[in-house]
């Protein structure tokens, strides 16, 4: 009869993991956390690089040694209790020496995964009654580790959804009209419009304030307010919606007037805007940011970045100024300003006179960190590309009267070890949908063109 394993687990942790997210070593709860030799090792070689993954690793490392503290290195093998910010002790951290005899199933020891991989093998022969599982970002990895005999499974703390297809998408659609299925509604008007209270239990399973109800009727409802057992809505006019004008562009669909709609609005701080190539996540956020700090001057400037894989690691041998080695990665941004002066006589002079006569500056995301941004417009292209601390690490560079705006496709990301699940993206949507002055929409179709279109789809 084999011996029964015991509850506490050994979670092996990878330096992906510790990447993506360098305070994953609290996130265990009562299980012991182990990390190779080798894994320190790396991170140690990638702290003084220039990309922006340097600065997580010495967060990383800096993580690890406030575990550590003066611990004497027989504690250290053992196992170090892990204080939590609560002061409550929960689990065991320790590191992993490779200094083990070669176990029976056993890799070349030519890479680095396979140093991890082969100590885990012998971690898991010394403690047979523990159950070993490596944590790894790493796809290949995993399965080489399940090929020598190894659990291993991908970092999920900050995965807060199970399939994509779940997320968050700003607006709900009813079939027909949304007012036959209201048996109880109560309308009034005031000087800032008409709103009609309705029955939180009629409407769909979860509500959000800045969340859209519509029909194939024309009704266009927003969220305003959320009680324990009724839901303000503000009734937008259709007509009202579909005219809304950011500087020349208007809405071509109910989900770009919608989007239009939150980017314009001054009470609302951060907007996230999801949605394929070409359904015009930049445009309609450039005609909203221009609109606003040169027409209605509620900015002082546009602070323009983009996620993109290599930026950070490239920028710095680029010859010139911050803006010009900025600029060949965001030309999205100048593309879509000469097509919001295509109709001009000459659309390339309007759009000199436009970045002179406009506040805009393009920033890489190495420069963001540790700065904060007063009265500032924010927008961040690519945005599916972050890992959940990148994304925490940029929102919170908003100062005082500034607004956030983030775009991109879960469709397109180009970051290794992240999926439409583990995208910073994501994680920012799923945690900012009860944020009251937050507003999220997934744009739909590709009205770039006829040819975008069918790509996007069957390609």
């Amino acid at each position: 009869m084999a011996a029964r394993k015991s509850d506490t687990k050994l979670y092996v942790i990878d330096t992906n993991v510790l990447i993506h997210d360098p305070t994953a070593i609290h996130n265990f709860e009562e299980h012991q956390v182990v990390i190779p030799m080798t894994v320190l090792e790396e991170l140690d070689k990638l702290k003084m690089g220039k990309a922006s993954i340097a600065t997580d690793c010495r967060e990383a490392i800096r993580q690890i040694d406030r575990i550590i503290g003066d611990a004497s290195p027989t504690e250290i093998a053992k196992g170090i209790p892990i204080q939590r910010p609560d002061g409550e002790n929960l689990g065991f951290f320790s590191i992993l020496l490779d200094t083990f005899d070669t176990p029976k199933r056993t890799l070349p020891n030519d890479l680095n995964d396979n140093k991890i991989i082969n100590s885990l093998v012998t971690l898991q022969e010394k403690y047979p009654h523990r159950e070993t599982i490596l944590i790894t970002k790493d796809i290949n990895m995993r399965l080489k580790a399940r090929g020598c005999g190894v659990g291993a499974q991908d970092y999920q703390n900050d995965q807060l959804l199970t399939d994509v297809e779940l997320l968050e998408t700003g607006f709900h659609r009813f079939e027909g009209s949304f007012w036959e299925t209201q048996t109880t509604v109560e309308t009034f008007h005031d000087e800032t419009g008409t709103y009609h209270k309705i029955p939180i239990n009629s409407l769909p399973n979860e509500v959000f304030v800045n969340r859209f109800i519509i029909d194939e009727k024309g009704f266009v409802g927003q969220v305003d307010k959320i009680g324990e057992e009724f839901v303000l809505l503000r009734d937008i006019p259709y007509e009202q919606l579909m005219s809304q004008n950011a500087w020349g562009l208007t809405p071509q669909d109910i989900p770009q007037a919608l989007a239009l709609n939150l980017l314009l609005d001054p009470d609302v701080h951060l907007v996230t805007l999801t949605g394929q190539a070409g359904s015009g996540k930049t445009i309609l956020a450039l005609a909203a940011a221009i609109e606003m700090t040169v027409a209605t001057q509620q900015y002082k400037r546009i602070i323009a970045t983009r996620s993109t894989r290599g930026l950070d690691e490239d920028i710095g041998f680029l010859p010139g100024t911050e803006a010009e080695k900025m600029e060949p990665w965001l030309g999205a941004i100048t593309d879509n300003l000469e097509a919001l002066h295509n109709g001009d006589e000459n659309s390339h002079s309007s759009v000199d006179y436009i970045l002179q006569k406009v506040p805009l500056q393009f920033k890489s995301l190495n420069y963001i960190r540790g700065r904060s941004f007063q009265q500032s417009l924010i927008l961040i292209d690519e945005c599916q590309n972050l890992t959940p601390h990148q994304m925490k690490t940029i929102i919170t560079r908003a100062g005082a009267g500034s607004k956030v705006i983030c775009l991109g496709n879960l469709a397109q990301i180009d970051t290794p070890y992240l999926s439409p699940i583990s995208s910073g993206l994501t994680y920012l949507i799923e945690r900012f949908k009860h944020f009251s002055q937050g507003g999220t929409i997934h744009l739909e179709g590709s009205p770039r063109s006829v040819l975008a279109d069918y790509a996007e789809n069957h390609l």
